[in-house]
């Protein structure tokens, strides 16, 4: 079922209230990614290689025209000390946040948070010359 039917067939919001109990295939790395294994109702990326689909303006509206391919990009902490990813839209850039689901590839979404620490902004070898001028100030 193409987008355009699917928005006929659900009124606007509809997946804000009701669950998605649909499967999938990730448009990423192919695999068929199924609703049940995520503890929620509201399935939003695949599970192997957290991509998603830019569907939504807001969660669960589907109004988005876009349609690309959302990158998981990096992970926070939320004031639950839950974890969530950030995904930027590969053909809008446009950026998300979506809750981390209980089946989630534990190793993808490790690799994800230490990115930064594996390619700092300053050349790793400088670290203890920029901690003394630091200790100077």
């Amino acid at each position: 079922m193409n987008r355009e039917n699917k928005r006929k067939q659900y009124e606007k919001g509809y997946y804000k209230t009701h669950a998605c109990d649909e499967s999938f295939t990730c448009r990423n790395c192919d695999r068929l990614v199924v609703p049940m294994g995520a503890g929620s109702d509201h399935r939003n990326h695949c599970p192997y290689c957290l991509h998603s689909l830019h569907l939504d303006i807001e969660p669960g509206d589907r109004e988005a025209d876009c349609g690309g391919i959302m990158e998981p990009i990096a992970v926070w902490v939320r004031k639950n000390n839950e974890w969530a990813i950030i995904h930027r839209c590969k053909r809008c850039g446009d950026l998300s946040s979506n809750r981390v689901a209980a089946d989630d590839n534990p190793i993808k979404l490790m690799s994800i948070a230490m990115k930064p620490i594996g390619n700092p902004p300053f050349p790793i070898e400088r670290m203890q010359e920029i901690s003394d001028r630091l200790e100077e100030l």
